[in-house]
């Protein structure tokens, strides 16, 4: 049987987020489910927003118009809020992607969450951490850019980098600690949906990765191997921190 993809809310503060992201922005969505609602918050009538219009038009983006009645006073913001809560009630969605740098969402991503819908942020790295850990899953504007030849020059992460940083040894770790066997394997699915709980903003791409297993293998800090199913028809991959060392036990249901 098909698996049903969960219908998404995506509301941007123009505000608080840049054209250029467009793009590989709802290609990462589209990963997640189907954009069924996709707005746009701001004052339209001003020239400070017009490099989203040409963007809007391409991908069918409804841009809501938000006049600034007040110096000082952010009703954008207020807007979406008002909007996402409606559309809440309306019950027809799965989760929200909530497109903005702003903690003032902090909030309503809360509140979705209590309501029992996923919610994936998206914002720059200047993000304050109570918007990012009020979401599911956070995931960095500047990853999503069209950098190919800045990438390839900086190159991803080498392994003494990523052993100094202390918080990215602790949570894989942890992580794969936490879903091990008693051999000490993990499922590196296991691991991945571990790492999602406990912080939100974790991506392999901050790292220049593609994918988690590559990310763990680079630390070499862990051995990784590959195991195919009983029947043969399917291979998954484990982990396990190097210090358990000892006998290789085969991993918990292979």
């Amino acid at each position: 049987m098909a698996t049903i993809s969960p219908k998404l809310a995506v509301l941007i503060d123009a505000d608080n987020a840049q054209p250029a992201v467009v793009e590989g922005l709802l290609a990462e969505i589209a990963k997640y489910g189907t954009a069924t609602v996709k707005r746009i918050y701001g004052d339209w009538t001003g020239p400070q927003l017009k490099g989203w219009k040409e963007a809007l038009l391409k991908h069918a983006i409804q841009p809501i118009q938000q006049f600034r009645y007040t110096t000082g006073k952010n009703a954008t913001d207020s807007a979406l809020i008002i909007d996402a809560m409606d559309l809440l009630y309306g019950g027809k969605l799965g989760g929200f992607c909530i497109v903005s740098s702003d903690s003032d969402f902090t909030r309503l991503a809360a509140r979705l969450r209590e309501a029992g819908l996923v919610v994936y942020g998206f914002g720059e790295r200047k993000t304050p951490a109570p918007f990012v850990s009020a979401c599911d899953k956070f995931i960095y504007t500047e990853i999503l850019v069209d950098k190919e030849d800045e990438d390839e020059a900086a190159g991803p992460r080498t392994s003494a980098q990523l052993k100094q940083d202390g918080r990215l040894v602790a949570l894989l770790r942890q992580a794969v600690e936490a879903s091990s066997d008693d051999a000490g394997w993990s499922q590196l699915g296991s691991v991945g949906n571990t790492i999602a709980k406990q912080a939100p903003e974790f991506d392999a791409r901050n790292y220049g990765f593609r994918k988690l297993g590559e990310l763990i293998a680079a630390t070499e800090l862990f051995e990784v191997e590959k195991r195919k199913s009983a029947d043969g028809a399917s291979t998954s991959t484990y982990v396990r921190n190097r210090k358990r060392g000892g006998r290789k036990g085969a991993p918990a249901g292979a």
